[in-house]
């Protein structure tokens, strides 16, 4: 009961952070807003900027979380269009996880390159699904349009005035803060910044402490539901993905489970596959709680984005699990590079310094230097 009174705070806190951080970017002003989203107008450069911000807090729930805030912001709201590919970013950035809890098995070549498989066949799969599905939506805006009919039928119901208690008790709260910042700063572009600072603190703490705590509660049966799934069918693997993310509400400890257990020769990476693309849709529905969170004109905008998430791991999962062929290509992938990093680890830190901090760094230089 104590635990469950934990969780319902820790929620709270997180919705608290969300609303938080769009009035804290409506107060930023235009100009300000108007640099950020002609820099985002570049859907690389959203790509980037996605991947970059999901690598330097280590989750993809608090990126998409706050991304799901900037579109749901109340007014000057990121338009849905430049958070797609931000969206897709994050997907990427979250696998970093798995690769650098891997490299504890550097010590052990065998050992090494086991995890390894496993940690970037996660990569591989994210890559692809980006690949195809990223210049598919530029063309054609499928996954927007899907997403947006979507967000219409759930929040299109009329007829009725409600005024949510759990809106008025967040204005409660966010209120004496912005009171409180008001009397330190005199600018309000700095009160402004210390808001949105404070409010991505509230979420990234929150989904930490509610990892921490889902943890503790499901680590167990984790473990064992993860262990009967490995000797049983892919789409149960598929289906135990998602609901063990859904439960601890982070697909990192999902997937970072697999690797120790793929170094130690207990799985292999065709048996960790599925549970890692269920993992994958399992964490959409944290954009889906911030999206509930969100309050406002815009709050329709926020359920979209977050509606893409999910759309976008469905429709990677579908285009490469499914066919053999195809699902091969992330996983010979992922032993190709397991097995080059075990010949010579250092390309194993090449990798991930690359891919995950040297390419988004890049293209944002080169996006200022030659895009202004």
């Amino acid at each position: 009961m104590f635990r469950a009174v934990i969780v319902v705070a820790l929620l709270f806190v997180f919705m608290v952070g969300v609303n938080a951080l769009g009035d804290g970017f409506k107060s930023l002003g235009d100009d300000f807003l108007d640099l950020f989203f002609s820099a985002t107008e570049n859907p690389f450069m959203g790509l980037m900027l996605g991947i970059l911000a999901t690598t330097l807090v280590q989750s993809s729930s608090v990126s998409t979380s706050l991304i799901v805030a900037l579109v749901a912001a109340p007014e000057h709201a990121l338009p849905v269009a430049n958070a797609v590919p931000m969206i897709m970013g994050a997907n990427i950035g979250t696998t970093v996880t798995n690769t650098v809890v891997s490299m504890a098995h550097m010590g052990r070549p065998d050992e090494f390159r086991r995890a390894f498989e496993v940690a970037t066949v996660h990569d591989f799969f994210n890559f692809i699904a980006v690949a195809v599905l990223l210049p598919l939506e530029m063309a054609t805006g499928l996954l927007r349009r899907a997403a947006t009919a979507l967000s219409a039928g759930l929040t299109g119901f009329g007829g009725v005035e409600y005024e949510s208690p759990i809106k008025g008790a967040l204005k409660a709260v966010i209120q004496p803060i912005k009171a409180g910042l008001a009397g330190v700063f005199d600018a309000e572009r700095t009160q402004a910044i210390a808001l949105i600072v404070i409010a991505a603190a509230l979420i990234f703490t929150a989904l930490v402490l509610l990892v921490r705590v889902m943890r503790t509660l499901m680590r167990s049966k984790v473990e064992r539901y993860v262990s009967v799934a490995l000797n049983k069918s892919a789409f149960l693997g598929l289906a135990l993905g998602i609901i063990v993310t859904v439960m601890v509400q982070s697909s990192s400890i999902t997937t970072a489970l697999l690797v120790p257990w793929a170094g130690a020769g207990l799985i292999t990476v065709v048996q960790a596959f599925p549970i890692t693309i269920g993992a994958n849709i399992g964490t959409t529905v944290t954009a889906l709680l911030a999206a509930l969170a969100a309050t406002g004109v815009n709050a329709a905008a926020g359920l979209t984005i977050a509606l893409v998430h999910l759309l976008f791991n469905v429709a990677g999962t579908l285009l490469i699990y499914p066919t053999p062929s195809i699902r091969r290509i992330p996983i010979e992938g992922a032993r190709w590079l397991a097995a080059t990093a075990a010949r010579s680890r250092k390309w194993a830190v090449v990798y991930v310094l690359t891919l995950f901090y040297g390419l988004p760094a890049l293209f944002a230089f080169l996006n200022h230097q030659f895009f202004k």
